[in-house]
C-alpha cells in the first residue's frame, strides 16, 4: 500500500489509487481555486477538464485524476 502525504498529513491508499481518489477519500472537495477564487474539483476523471489539477512533488497543475499514487509521494491542494 502506498503511503504519500496530502496536504502534510500521511495517508495509506490501496495499490493503483488515482491521486485525485485518493484526495476525495480524504473528504477534500477543492482541489485548487479558480482564477477569481472559487474552489474547483474534478468533473470528467480522465484528464479532459483539467479541474483536478494539484501540485504533486513540487510539479504544479499535475492533473491528479491521470496519476497513480507512489509511495512517499508529496501532494499540494490549493
Amino acid at each position: 500500500m502506498p503511503k504519500l502525504y496530502l496536504n502534510g498529513r500521511a495517508l495509506l491508499v490501496a495499490e493503483g489509487t488515482s491521486v485525485a481518489a485518493a484526495i476525495l477519500i480524504c473528504g477534500e472537495t477543492s482541489f485548487r481555486r479558480s482564477v477569481t477564487g472559487q474552489p474547483r474539483g474534478p468533473l470528467c476523471g480522465m484528464g479532459i477538464c483539467f479541474e483536478c489539477r494539484v501540485t504533486i512533488d513540487g510539479i504544479q497543475h499535475e492533473r491528479s485524476c491521470q496519476i497513480v499514487c507512489r509511495d512517499g509521494m508529496k501532494v499540494v491542494t490549493a
